[in-house]
């Protein structure tokens, strides 16, 4: 039996969320405002008859490090996912202590980015309604928009709708994803409906080599496997989950699959509308705002202004709900870690009415809102490239270390094909890590965090008497001892 707190006699979170509500919080974060600005980047670099390849390749890449996360959090369902899962494969006393610290140091930078991203999405579909958005109020400052401003409004009132209690978050997360699932469902009947009037047909793509058709193919994977992020959101809540040990590995490959059906049948959808919209984009005077907004424009093609201006809002809607679900995963994690005293202690806290780690959600909200004032392309590559190497890496070979090492291990889901799923995954990451434009730069940020990370824990270990200092102390002493003797 799974106890519902890792400290006897300490507050601790209730396990209430089913399989529903999982795939629910997964599918909120994986369908943000991501694939409905990317849609058309997909269909651009892989061509017409390519793009529905690198939505599925997008989820073949999922599923292969969704195994990964499957079979650690069935094994270790607790607060914090990859922050459990490091400290346990590593050891607690060990590398452990130092990995799982650096973790949470990393997602200090990259949840918070990945909850601005999602923001700043809304505000340029904001921009649909309120044009000014692109304006600057700051003359001395004319890379600040109103936007911005916009952006980090949002964050902030997300922030506020989290804290309360679990029950009230899963019903206003219900409500949320209604919104998500209409936004979907315009994008498809807008693009076939417009298809229709025109004569549906799958356009003819430009003639290319081999080599020119893998390289785009690759480059349209890369936006594909960002928009299927978050199949693993529920793993951050384990110590909140009914039976983990079933409810966790089925939430992430159900949403995955969900998700790529979705994913591919939008893809068809927009073909027959996506040139003739793009082309109407570029001949605006507000271009790439008007790329952003693309699925808005095929709406108002097929059926009007008020269409239009309909899915603008639904896209909003979804990227709001985007940013609840990643805001209320990751605010488990540095509570996790500062419970275990491996992180601020501070952030330990759970608020006594609402039963949530209160003081941990809104550090990272704030930290959000910070973020909201960086350029979305800037946001997205220092997410992908740290959280990939602070955090993916290490879980995947993670996962075949402790298979090695702790076969006896109680394993309630095993992965199929082990070792294929890590490998591939590891193979899918290495593929879109090298194929990134400026790759040097988002490698460099990550260093950077890893660095100034490591510098914190050693700090902090060396005063407390941790890894790998203690060691060190005790053979000192021991040797004091020898003397002595």
């Amino acid at each position: 039996m799974i106890s519902n707190s890792d400290t006897p006699g300490a507050a601790h979170l209730e396990r209430r969320i089913g399989l529903r509500s999982a795939v629910l919080f997964n599918m909120l974060e994986m369908i943000g405002v991501g694939p409905f600005i990317t849609l058309p980047l997909v269909i651009a670099a892989a061509g017409y008859r390519l793009s529905a390849w690198a939505w599925l390749l997008g989820a073949a890449i999922a599923v292969a490090d969704g195994l990964v996360w499957a079979e650690l959090g069935a094994a270790f369902p607790r607060a914090g996912g990859s922050y459990a899962f490091l400290r346990e494969i590593y050891g607690p006393k060990g590398a452990g202590n130092w990995l799982s610290f650096l973790y949470v140091w990393q997602l200090s930078f990259s949840a918070p980015l990945s909850i601005a991203s999602g923001c700043i999405g809304l505000s340029s579909f904001l921009a649909w309604f309120w044009p000014g958005l692109d304006s600057a109020p700051i003359a001395a400052l004319p890379a600040l928009h109103y936007g911005n401003f916009a952006a980090a409004g949002a964050c902030l009132l997300v922030t506020a709708l989290l804290y309360r209690n679990l029950s009230q978050v899963t019903r206003l997360a219900w409500v949320l994803f209604a919104g998500v699932l209409t936004a979907i469902a315009g994008v498809i009947v807008s693009g076939f409906a417009h298809g229709l009037s025109i004569g549906w047909h799958l356009p003819v793509s430009a003639g290319h080599g081999v080599a020119l058709a893998t390289a785009g193919l690759a480059q349209a994977t890369l936006i594909t496997t960002y928009d299927y992020w978050g199949y693993y959101n529920i793993t951050f809540l384990g110590s909140e989950v009914r039976q983990p040990e079933r409810t966790i590995p089925r939430a992430i490959l159900l949403s995955v699959v969900l998700v790529a059906a979705m994913y591919v049948t939008m893809n068809f959808a927009a073909l027959p509308s996506v040139r003739e919209a793009a082309g109407q984009a570029a001949q605006t005077a507000a271009g790439a705002a008007s790329h952003l907004q693309l699925v808005a424009e095929i709406a108002r093609s097929a059926f009007g202004q008020w269409a239009g201006s309909v899915m603008a809002a639904l896209v909003m809607w979804t990227a709001f709900a985007s940013v609840f679900s990643l805001l209320l995963g990751y605010s488990r994690v540095p509570y996790a870690a500062a419970r275990d005293g491996n992180y601020f202690r501070f952030l330990a806290a759970v608020h006594p009415k609402h039963g949530i780690p209160h003081r941990s959600l809104v550090a990272l909200g704030l930290v959000a809102c910070g973020f909201c004032f960086f350029s979305l392309s800037q946001v997205i590559t220092m997410l992908v490239v740290t959280r990939i190497l602070l955090q993916f890496f290490l879980q995947q070979i993670g996962v075949m270390l402790l298979r090695a090492q702790r076969p006896e291990l109680d394993r309630p889901f095993k992965m199929p094909l082990y070792p294929l799923p890590p490998l591939a995954a590891m193979a899918g990451f290495v593929f879109i890590l090298v194929n990134r434009n400026k790759a040097m730069e988002g490698l460099a940020v990550a260093a950077g965090i890893a660095a100034s990370g490591t510098a914190i824990y050693l700090w902090r270990a060396k005063r407390m008497g941790e890894w790998p200092f203690k060691g060190r102390e005790q053979r000192t002493g021991n040797r004091e001892q020898t003397s002595a003797e």
